[in-house]
């Protein structure tokens, strides 16, 4: 199972190595995330096949969201009646397909089980937990993960260490990212050290105080490397032009319509608007 952004890095070398072992290996998208830059990039750089099924769920609130992965995910799984379901990551998706799988019978993995940031103002913490205490395999990218699942009482035979899948993809794509002109496109230097950041979740978006902070941090540590924010999801674009004063918004549709075009020290999206 797959849905949003964060699970296709970590699906490709987890269903390349079950392929590998004879499994018959059915790929279901919930379609969680469907913007081209959160979606086919990622399947047509990464190599991922075509989904077997996808659920188009799209966005929404998280209960709305859930609640549509599992109606749409439940009678798939009555139908092809699977032995394993197997879920990455944290995401409203990878609960609401392990909460169907468990009351419907099949096995459920967790792969990327076990981590915590012990913050439950964090969607991804209650997926996360959740998740776990429904599945059957505990997947664990990390010792300090396992150590979680250990503290939590799981039994030893469900937590197994496994390492992390996303440095698997790392590693194949690595030669590809080396011959990449994304440093070029970006307004840096080859050989020289640069700041990068990413802002994806709500509590690191504008305009929540955390997000405050980040920016401060970024503008302000190692300030002699240039700082570059090269990617944000569309939800994070959306609270980053709402952030803003509505006079420097588009007029019809609310958005901001001023591109960034700073080159200071401070962090610089390259893609998006401010």
């Amino acid at each position: 199972m797959a849905g949003a952004r964060p699970n296709f890095m970590k699906i490709k070398p987890v269903m390349d190595a079950l392929e590998q072992r004879g499994a018959d290996v059915v790929l279901v998208h919930t379609g969680q995330h469907y913007d081209a830059a959160m979606n086919d990039v990622f399947f047509d750089e990464l190599g991922i096949r075509a989904p077997d099924h996808f659920l188009g769920v799209g966005s929404g609130g998280h209960a709305d969201q859930t609640g549509r992965v599992m109606t749409a995910f439940e009678p798939l799984v009555e139908k092809l009646k699977p032995d394993v379901v197997v879920v990455v990551g944290d995401v409203n998706s990878s609960m609401a397909c392990a909460l169907v799988a468990a009351k419907a019978g099949p096995l459920v993995a967790h792969v990327e089980a076990g981590l915590r940031s012990r913050d439950w103002s964090m969607p991804e913490e209650v997926n996360r937990v959740v998740t776990d205490r429904v599945s059957d395999y505990l997947l664990t990218p990390s010792p300090d993960a396992v150590d979680n699942l250990r503290a939590e009482g799981y039994r030893t035979d469900q937590v197994h260490l496994v390492g992390n899948v996303m440095i698997d993809t790392l590693l194949a794509n690595l030669a590809r990212a080396r011959d990449s002109d994304v440093v070029k496109r970006l307004g840096l230097r080859p050989g020289e050290g640069f700041r990068g950041s990413t802002a994806s979740s709500p509590s690191t978006a504008p305009p929540t105080s955390t997000s405050l902070h980040c920016s401060d941090s970024c503008s302000t540590r190692s300030s002699r490397w240039p700082a570059t924010a090269p990617w944000s999801s569309p939800s994070t674009r959306v609270r980053r032009q709402c952030s803003k004063p509505r006079s420097s918004r588009d007029p019809a549709s609310g958005s901001c319509h001023r591109p960034v075009t700073s080159t200071s020290s401070r962090c610089r999206p390259v893609r998006g608007w401010c």
